[in-house]
């Protein structure tokens, strides 16, 4: 038999003294075997007759096992991983209940997990599974093959002690196993107590997981805990790595006159921060000035950290790690270290900085004429809060007016942008969903006072829409250059989501033209139909709900759905996010000059930080809902069998769940405490129905419920009508209703 010709033999000669056939080769020699083919029998085939050459392969087999390519079975043969052999490699999601998928790495429908098949396999871990048939709900079921890699070496939770014989239940619900701790690994921790337990034994089909407690966080209602195991149940990295304090060590608080050089100076530019009152880090600093003949001159400068962060330096692998920062109430993971982003890269008022900025041309209706980007060197001329410009710029206010009298017209400026950039967000057809965020306030033990919605004013959407400008013109700037990047982008709703969420409306008397694809236009047609309406809360919900997650991707055809988009990237905040540190990478290189085929980094490289970044988001988004959780159902311990009303936010087959007004807490009213009566699930109306007395319960109902149960191990909250407890002549305990204090 001839020795078949590798296509990548020159890649792997360049890699390789000795070179072997590439992993594309021996998938190809496998997929045109009659069968599976030993080591032996694929050396044969390789023409491989070296004991080195035969060993090279045996690794590179194991290798391609790791990674999912091939699988070895009980005859020691190896078969490639294709949809024809029925094998598919993925991540595996599991379900508090005990099951779970499989998430395919190639896309496509994922693959149901029976509990006995999720023995060995804990949330997250990648796996190989074999297709075993379709269940009784039309789903294909797996079988599981091989571990490829596992996702936990460590589990945070709760130290159980029963006979001698010690657990940890995981903080996170979806590992649904408990970690055995013998009883020489207890490492002097206490029943109850908060522990970190590292993994001795994964687990098997006929062993739980084994650990041993490698940390102990403290007492279960300690300060600050909720923020401590949502950071080890997450994952998330903490801890600067001793490479990263070395390289750090030398920086100082100001910036080097050398390093000044050859920048565009923009020190007299009165550019200003606008930010929140509790912010440390700040990225951007805004100017703007009228054009002669109508429209405005937009200055957005970025820190410019890509000046400080080396590529394949310590700091950028441990910033690309993080992904980007992680704000919990009253504490920060940063994904850079403080000399960075409270120091050197953070625009701090009065000191030089130096900049990536970008200077916008916009006409007087809002739409950008042209851009140009520059490598500078600023001076913030003050630090302002959104509360002053909000009171500086809209209401008038004439004692902060008269305070900052040198920035007044400048801000007046800025307002003036903001209204053209606005008509033309509004023209173009951006999605505007009216959602309420909460914020928490704490006394001096650090137990939450008070939970209240954070307010978001007009200086909030001005610097919002000088930023999605700036952001446009760097993903126009990149795309032009044709330049390999990370874009965020945003795909429009699934065609069956667009289906049931035109079966839904229809039952309003709405209707979402756009046929199979509908655009943004289109869903701002129905939220403005609905303004005014007492059913406005149930519609919005739901059209949000059929949208999909923003993420990050190397392809720039894909545009941004929500902001009715063609380009779009994320270039404004390069201190707390790893993408916009490459798109400065990128911008950086095509200002030197340099071709884009020289950027050091590929098409390929792209996808995977794109899928990581987006990764590392959803972690930091979970982690921090988690600590919000855990905080919402302490501050509701005390508040057990008190009244309240509240707005059902979502249904399941199961119950509703309800967010409470004036606390902005939510919980579920579980199906059994609903009032009796069987109901039945309604997925395009979202709403339960009773089937005797057609009593429906669905998102945006009024409901007044009692404070049944709070659960801090599984941060539930669960109510109980109020009308449930009166026909039971269960006691009910009202709240005196406080007064509204005026301002």
């Amino acid at each position: 038999m001839p020795k078949p010709e590798d296509p990548h033999y020159e890649r792997e000669a360049a890699k390789y003294e000795n070179p072997i056939p590439s992993r594309e080769m021996i998938l190809e020699v496998l997929e045109d075997a009659d069968g599976p083919l030993t080591l032996d029998e694929l050396a044969g085939v390789l023409h491989l007759e070296e004991d080195t050459q035969r060993e090279a392969l045996r690794r590179r087999l194991r290798a391609m096992e790791r990674d999912g390519q091939v699988v070895r079975n009980r005859r020691k043969g190896y078969v490639p991983v294709t949809e024809d052999h029925e094998f598919v490699r993925g991540r595996v999601i599991a379900h508090p209940d005990g099951f779970g998928f499989l998430v395919p790495d190639e896309g496509g429908e994922d693959v149901f997990l029976p509990p006995r098949e999720m023995r060995s396999l804990l949330h997250g871990d990648r796996a190989l599974v074999r297709i075993a048939g379709i269940d009784r709900r039309g789903r294909r079921e797996g079988v599981l093959v091989e571990v490829l890699e596992r996702a936990h070496e460590e589990v945070v939770g709760r130290l159980f002690i029963d006979a001698g014989v010690g657990f940890v239940a995981p903080d996170n619900k979806r590992i649904t196993q408990d970690i055995l701790i013998p009883p020489d690994k207890m490492g002097g921790a206490q029943a109850g107590q908060i522990v970190v337990a590292r993994l001795i034994e994964q687990p098997s089909r006929r062993k739980q997981p084994i650990g041993e407690v490698v940390e102990i966080l403290g007492e279960h209602m300690a300060p600050g805990m909720e923020i401590d195991i949502a950071i080890r149940a997450h994952e998330l990295p903490h801890r600067w790595p001793e490479a990263v304090e070395q390289e750090i060590a030398g920086l100082g608080e100001a910036v080097p006159e050398q390093a000044k050089q050859g920048r565009e100076d923009l020190r007299e530019l009165p550019l200003v921060t606008i930010d929140g009152p509790d912010a440390r880090d700040f990225d951007d600093a805004v100017y703007a000035e009228p054009r002669e003949g109508g429209g405005w001159r937009l200055i957005v400068a970025i820190a410019d950290v890509s000046a400080y962060v080396q590529l394949g330096s310590a700091l950028d692998d441990e910033a690309r790690l993080r992904g980007n920062s992680v704000y919990f109430p009253q504490q920060v993971i940063p994904m850079l270290p403080e000399v960075l982003s409270n120091g050197l890269c953070s625009i701090n008022p009065k000191v030089d900085r130096l900049c990536m900025a970008v200077e916008l041309m916009i006409d007087d209706e809002g739409w950008m004429e042209s851009y140009r980007f520059m490598e500078g060197v600023m001076r913030s001329h003050a630090r302002l809060t959104y509360d002053q410009v909000a009171r500086m710029v809209v209401e008038r206010d004439p004692e902060l007016r008269e305070r900052h009298a040198e920035l007044v017209p400048h801000l007046d400026n800025l307002y003036g942008l903001y209204l053209d950039l606005r008509e033309a967000r509004e023209e173009r057809g951006a999605i505007d969903f009216e959602t309420t965020e909460t914020e928490f306030e704490f006394d001096e033990q650090r137990k939450i006072k008070a939970i209240r919605p954070a307010e978001r004013n007009e200086a909030h959407k001005i610097i919002e829409e000088c930023m999605i400008a700036a952001n446009v013109a760097a993903a126009k700037f990149l795309n032009r250059h044709r330049i390999v990047a990370l874009y965020r982008v945003h795909e429009g709703p699934a065609p069956e989501k667009v289906e049931e969420l035109r079966a839904f409306l229809g039952e309003f008397g709405l209707h979402l033209r756009g046929g199979e694809k509908p655009s943004p236009k289109d869903y701002m047609a129905v939220l403005q139909q609905i303004e005014g309406r007492p059913d406005q809360h149930l519609i919005q919900t739901v059209m949000l709900r059929s949208l999909s997650q923003a993420q990050y991707s190397p392809d720039p055809d894909i545009g941004h759905f929500g902001l009715s988009l063609d380009d779009y990237t994320h270039f404004t905040s390069p201190i707390r996010r790893y993408p916009d540190l490459i798109v400065h990478r990128a911008i950086r290189h095509i200002l030197a000059g340099r071709k884009p085929g020289r950027f050091p980094y590929s098409y390929e490289d792209m996808v995977q930080l794109g899928e990581h970044c987006s990764m590392t988001e959803r972690r930091a988004d979970e982690a921090t809902r988690d600590a919000a959780d855990w905080l919402k159902c302490e501050f509701m311990l005390d508040k057990v069998g008190e009244v309240y009303t509240g707005t059902i936010s979502g249904v399941a087959p199961f119950g509703v769940f309800l967010e409470l007004d004036e606390v902005y807490v939510e919980g579920m009213v579980h199906v059994t405490n609903l009032p009796r009566d069987y109901y039945e699930f309604d997925p395009v109306g979202h709403r339960l129905v009773g089937k005797h007395t057609g009593r429906s319960y669905r998102i945006g109902d009024r409901l007044e419920v009692i404070v049944a149960r709070v659960d801090l191990d599984e941060k539930k909250i669960d109510f109980e009508p109020v009308e449930t407890a009166e026909q039971e002549q269960k006691p009910v305990k009202r709240r005196r209703r406080r007064k509204k204090k005026t301002r």
